[in-house]
């Protein structure tokens, strides 16, 4: 139960659950079967307990949540080719989760959390307009302004534009013309239905971390069928995750079995067009989320979709075959020849091409940390259905989550909109005509015709220390864990303080 079975060659190539958190990859050709090994790989770790996040870009792995049918022909001979007595039809205890709230639960976060490093590659916006956001986002911090959703960050954008003079005199010059492609980036993310994504209540990815009454752990699949359509949107979404987990759990070393365990499928989308500095970011989250007990799995169609600074941090591999047609899908068959634990009884370069469908090489890390030399392998059939499910089994699944009552209605609470909405309208009141004295009617003085009295007061006077009182305040209360985890993590993905 504390191990895998991935499939047999001269021997029987196990994943052993004491070194999963050291990472490992799938890859293969289009059609060599990856998705039927994340299958195996997902369900044995239900089996063992350990929860499951993956993402389904093609539907087919919903029918984790579903047991095989009837065995085939072909199915029955690789069963007893593969001496697996005790395999039986076995549905796997599944949550559906969808960014759009169709196919399943709809998974939010707030602005605030999400921070202002990766909302700028979300709104694939350049190093000054990210300075801008980092701007406005100090704004909001410094005087108690909650950034929710994008109602809220399009609301303090537009106040930081209005007072773009007393904003830059405080924290560095802002252009209204930055503001102005910040806004237009934000109107194409709405359109792309990214405004679903940021709100409440936010995702608490403890829901992800779930086993079911028999002691199985959860398979959380996330419906991406239409987000894949959104590379950076889908890309930053699973490093949020990651980030996340690593803020949140505490260390724990080198367990018998993973706490958690992400399957990052179509990788190559994470690492696409995205600068050095965040490359060096994802090696770094990488290497220190092991030691949360959490285990990385990146799936591409080639191994040097992985930058090779984190290529060399997944121990346990699993290569289906690769077409060599191209110049470049020859260099791929070499690079992934060249890492992996040689076997003299074969050559990789040889075999990587000739592979069929549901064989590939193996290797995987064993007593001691020590891989595994290359195993040319007939992989393991899962006991879940392989293929799509309908959307009459989808709703059965999604009808019994235990967190479906938590997450599937939206809450629009008050915070930056609101607030500043009410003040704009406060401050474009007139006064209230003063008693006359004794000594005469006198006129009252004209009304502020703007915010600037408010600016002036929330920047540099007492409504600005009253912010800050508020906001130290409420961050106080907020404050779990360790402190110095949150400050490393911070510095790796730009986190700004969390706010709920």
């Amino acid at each position: 139960m504390g191990d895998i079975l991935l499939g047999k060659s001269d021997l029987e190539v196990w994943l052993r659950g004491r070194y999963a958190n050291r990472h490992g990859l799938i890859a293969g050709a289009t059609g060599t079967g990856k998705s039927v090994s994340l299958m195996v790989m997902a369900e044995g770790f239900s089996r063992m307990g350990v929860p499951v996040f993956l993402a389904d870009v093609k539907g087919d792995l919903a029918g984790l949540a579903q047991a095989a049918g009837a065995p085939g022909e072909k199915l029955k001979a690789r069963i007893e080719r593969l001496g697996l007595a005790d395999w039986r039809p076995e549905a796997n205890p599944v949550v559906f989760w969808d960014l759009f709230g169709q196919q399943g639960h709809p998974i939010r976060t707030t602005v605030s959390e999400i921070g202002p490093t990766l909302l700028a590659r979300i709104l694939e916006a350049n190093d000054t307009q990210e300075g801008v956001l980092q701007v406005a986002f100090r704004v909001a911090d410094e005087n108690g302004l909650l950034l929710l959703d994008l109602d809220d960050l399009r609301a303090i954008l537009t106040f930081v534009a209005e007072n773009a003079k007393e904003v830059s005199q405080r924290y560095g010059l802002v252009s209204t013309q930055s503001i102005g492609a910040l806004q237009r980036a934000l109107l194409r993310l709405e359109q792309d239905g990214g405004q679903q994504f940021f709100g409440e209540p936010a995702l608490e990815l403890e829901d992800f971390m779930r086993q079911d009454m028999s002691g199985r752990g959860v398979v959380n699949v996330l419906a991406a069928d239409r987000l894949f359509l959104k590379p950076r949107l889908y890309s930053s979404l699973l490093l949020w995750m990651l980030s996340e987990l690593f803020e949140r759990l505490p260390e724990v070393g080198d367990l018998d079995k993973p706490r958690l365990v992400f399957f990052f499928d179509e990788a190559h989308l994470l690492f696409n067009d995205a600068p050095p500095a965040l490359v060096q970011r994802v090696e770094q989250v990488v290497r220190l989320i092991r030691s949360k007990g959490v285990g990385v799995y990146f799936i591409s169609q080639l191994p040097d979709d992985v930058p090779a600074a984190i290529l060399g941090q997944l121990g346990n591999r699993v290569q289906h075959a690769l077409r060599a047609f191209t110049p470049r899908d020859q260099k791929a068959v070499r690079t992934a020849a060249e890492t992996f634990p040689p076997n003299p009884a074969f050559k990789v370069v040889d075999v990587i091409t000739q592979l069929g469908v549901g064989e590939a090489l193996t290797t995987t890390l064993q007593d001691g940390g020590v891989p595994l030399p290359v195993q040319q392998t007939l992989m393991a059939p899962p006991q879940c259905r392989i293929g799509t499910i309908t959307d009459e089994e989808r709703a059965t699944v999604r009808s019994r989550s235990p967190v479906g009552a938590k997450y599937d209605t939206a809450v629009n609470r008050e915070s930056a909109y609101e607030i500043l909405k009410r003040r704009a309208e406060e401050a474009s009141q007139p006064a209230a005509t003063p008693t006359p004295s004794a000594g005469g009617t006198r006129s009252a003085p004209a009304a502020d015709s703007g915010m600037g009295k408010t600016v002036r007061d929330w920047l540099f006077g007492t409504g600005r220390r009253q912010g800050v009182l508020e906001a130290t305040a409420k961050s106080t209360m907020r404050t779990v864990g360790n402190q110095i985890g949150r400050e490393i993590l911070r510095g790796i993905l730009g986190n700004p303080r969390r706010r709920r």
